[in-house]
């Protein structure tokens, strides 16, 4: 379950989870289902040496594979032109930037998705088009789906397995880009599964997992257990009572405000993921990073990064502003998730923990001058009812909190107005007089999710990216 309030510029898309299943490439037969009885509270497994514990992570993944036979998840779609259309060169640029800003800008990339759903790697190998793209599900049916939308778009570049994560080594080969979004925490072993997508994650690449927050969740894991309490099952009777169920929520409910927002309870399938899962997890900001630590990944940055940041929104105005400044930048995430409270997931970008730090994106080091600066599709320009002093206020519409937006003043503005795709900061900037206010406007639109930056190498690519059309 993916749940995603905002409207974003590069929209994740969805998966199912993964936790076991055959190995071979699958073209829409359809596998017998087996029935398992299944509990709705958050299980997680942790290392299962003893047969005690691997007894009950092959028990989960058994059920987690029966739920996504049942239960597709996304809902099924027939067609994919709409989404096709939408990823043009523009947007495939900045999302190349954002998970890859210091190689050169390549078309084709080998791309694992692992636990693809219904139509997640179909849509990687839409909008990449000369990509080698791979997608693994252990479900069946899921699987089917994809290759559905594989034959009807011919979908030249994309191979599917029904293959577990924790399986995944088994493909024999590496990946330069892996999306793993919604699917860890619905593992018997999260750290097992993520170790594997490790071990194929090639030198230099780049990881986008995306794992389910536990504050923002409480109304969702109390539902779980009402259901649970209840005995409500996964039969359609059972998913339309308690959509009519939900319709009776009192307005104060904790859970009441996703509702009104996230597309998953909207429909069957999302709402059985959603409160009838048989396994999942969350995790907080600290026990994110342990799962990266002990995986051998290191964190690169978050996919929209301001709500994490003490210098953006709420945050830089609040009292404790200076103390948030003064820790280190993992405690200054966790603290920024404490303060905001209804974080519903983490997404991130990671990379293998030989990844050189100094490859990094960084305003610390000399070497931002050179960086080009690329502007998110989903950003907007405000120019109307502006707070005093400024000449625009500038927005990122994937965000959900309403405090991310940045004022800028007229000298700001006259920078902003020259990014074109191909400068750098230094050519923006002009004279060495404008450095120190370019190089301020520029981590600022960085920490705003309003830019991602290409080096010198992507740029000289930037014609490749323009002529392309899906």
């Amino acid at each position: 379950m993916e749940l995603v309030a905002g409207h974003g510029a590069l929209p994740p898309a969805s998966g199912s989870a993964s936790a076991t299943g055959a190995h071979a490439p699958v073209e829409g037969a359809r596998a017998p289902v087996r029935h398992v009885a299944v509990q709705h509270e958050p299980t997680h497994v942790g290392s299962a040496g003893d047969d005690a514990s691997q007894a009950e992570a092959d028990r989960i993944a058994q059920a987690v594979g029966a739920f996504y036979e049942r239960h597709p998840y996304p809902a099924p779609v027939d067609d994919l032109e709409r989404y096709r259309e939408f990823w043009d060169g523009p947007r495939r640029r900045a999302d190349a930037c954002l998970f890859h800003p210091v190689d050169p800008q390549r078309e084709d990339h080998s791309i694992l998705v692992a636990g693809c759903g219904t139509s997640q790697a179909a849509k990687y190998a839409l909008r990449w088009p000369r990509a080698q793209v791979t997608g693994i599900d252990v479900s069946q049916a899921s699987i089917a789906a994809t290759a559905r939308l594989k034959n009807r778009h011919g979908l030249d570049n994309l191979e599917l397995h029904q293959l577990s994560v924790e399986r995944v080594a088994e493909l024999g080969r590496t990946f330069e880009h892996i999306a793993c979004t919604g699917v860890l925490h619905h593992l018997p072993d999260p750290d097992r599964g993520l170790r594997a997508l490790r071990d194929v994650l090639a030198p230099g690449g780049a990881l986008h997992l995306m794992v389910y927050a536990p504050h923002g969740r409480h109304g969702v894991y109390m539902l779980q257990d009402y259901c649970r309490r209840l005995g409500i099952g996964t039969t359609r009777d059972d998913i339309r009572e308690l959509a009519a169920a939900l319709g009776l929520l009192p307005a104060g409910h904790p859970l009441a405000p996703l509702l009104r927002s996230v597309r998953d309870f909207q429909d069957e399938a999302g709402l059985a993921d959603a409160l009838l899962h048989p396994n999942d997890r969350a995790y907080s900001v600290p026990e994110l990073f342990e799962l990266l630590a002990t995986a051998g990944l290191a964190f690169a940055r978050w996919l929209r990064q301001a709500a994490y940041l003490p210098r953006c929104g709420l945050l830089a105005a609040s009292p404790h502003h200076a103390r948030m400044a003064e820790l280190p930048p993992e405690e200054q995430y966790a603290a920024a998730e404490l303060f905001r409270g209804s974080m519903v997931e983490h997404s991130l970008v990671a990379h293998r923990d030989d990844y050189p730090r100094a490859a990094r994106v960084t305003f610390d080091s000399e070497a931002w001058p050179t960086y080009v600066p690329v502007r998110l599709p989903g950003t907007i320009v405000v120019q109307e009812r502006l707070p005093e002093g400024a000449a625009a206020v500038l927005i990122n519409r994937a965000h959900t909190f309403t405090d991310l937006y940045l004022p800028i003043d007229a000298e700001q503005k006259a920078l902003f107005d020259r990014i074109d795709g191909t400068r750098t900061i230094a050519a923006i900037a002009g004279s060495d007089a404008s450095r120190s206010t370019a190089r301020n406007l520029f981590q600022q639109l960085w920490d705003y999710d309003q830019v991602v930056f290409a080096t010198d190498a992507q740029a000289s690519s930037h014609d490749t990216y323009r002529r392309d059309r899906p």
